[in-house]
């Protein structure tokens, strides 16, 4: 039995996760466009998938224990001092299973709310749940935020193209208000990388540690950077305002997701 929880705990399972339903968004690339039923089905049937087998990360975690679980660390853009870095604890393993499980109860919801160019909407909600579990596992803060800005990007889709009347005004507020926060935490981001010691590096554990050496006089503005990135996202008063265009112009899954997920976002970071 030990031997077997070994090997199930050594599976990549976030990795899995993660990608695929990048994988699933290539695949319905190839679906014929004049063939929506088909996009659909192959989408909630894919993302249905994704959230059974996330299911399995309740029986390879401790959500009672404190530290990262069934972390991953590959080379990726090692001349920086990034890497391929994902984990979960007890916090985000919630969030990851709430991810999955929203996604397809928000594709099952399309099927009379979205009735045009509907591969491309299956596929724009594909790339936005690779970019939710990306983000909520990631160790590496370099890649955790190419994971939040990849979340953008479909969000900004899915509610300037499906979304109601003022659909253009609203994507644009979404994307102006995200990408400032997104820039300032990309700046904490990297004087945080330079303050690590030897060659630097993203990982969270030895940005956190350099954090915690500094005095206040540095600490304070990098928690404001931070803190004002996510709380755009969560949002709170005076960056709030984007909220509301957004929820009332996007289609009912985008809305569903933004307020079940991507709203908690902020929160989570």
């Amino acid at each position: 039995m030990g031997r077997l929880m070994g090997a199930l705990t050594a599976m990549p399972w976030l990795s899995a996760l993660v990608f695929l339903p990048l994988l699933g968004a290539v695949a319905l690339l190839l679906v014929p466009t004049d063939q929506p039923k088909v996009a659909r089905g192959l989408a909630l049937a894919w993302t249905g998938g994704i959230f059974l087998l996330s299911l399995a990360l309740l029986g390879v975690t401790e959500t009672d224990v404190a530290g990262f679980q069934l972390v991953e660390d590959r080379p990726w853009l090692t001349s920086l001092g990034a890497s391929y870095r994902v984990g979960v604890d007890g916090i985000s393993v919630w969030l990851v299973l709430l991810a999955t499980l929203l996604t397809p109860l928000c594709i099952l919801s399309t099927v009379e709310a979205v009735t045009h160019r509907v591969k491309e909407f299956m596929v724009a909600f594909l790339v936005l749940e690779t970019g939710m579990i990306g983000a909520l596992v990631a160790l590496d803060m370099l890649l955790f935020y190419v994971f939040w800005e990849v979340m953008l990007i479909p969000m900004y889709l899915l509610i300037g193209i499906w979304g109601g009347d003022r659909r253009l005004a609203a994507a644009i507020k979404f994307v102006v208000y995200t990408l400032l926060g997104s820039l300032l935490m990309l700046a904490a981001i990297i004087y945080l990388h330079l303050q690590t010691p030897g060659d630097h590096s993203f990982s969270y554990e030895a940005m956190r540690s350099a954090a915690s050496s500094m005095g206040g006089d540095a600490q304070l503005p990098l928690f404001a950077a931070f803190a004002l990135s996510f709380a755009i996202k969560v949002p709170f008063f005076p960056v709030h305002t984007w909220l509301p265009d957004a929820h009332t112009e996007a289609p009912t899954a985008g809305s569903v997701i933004l307020a079940g997920v991507l709203l908690k976002m902020g929160t989570y970071g």
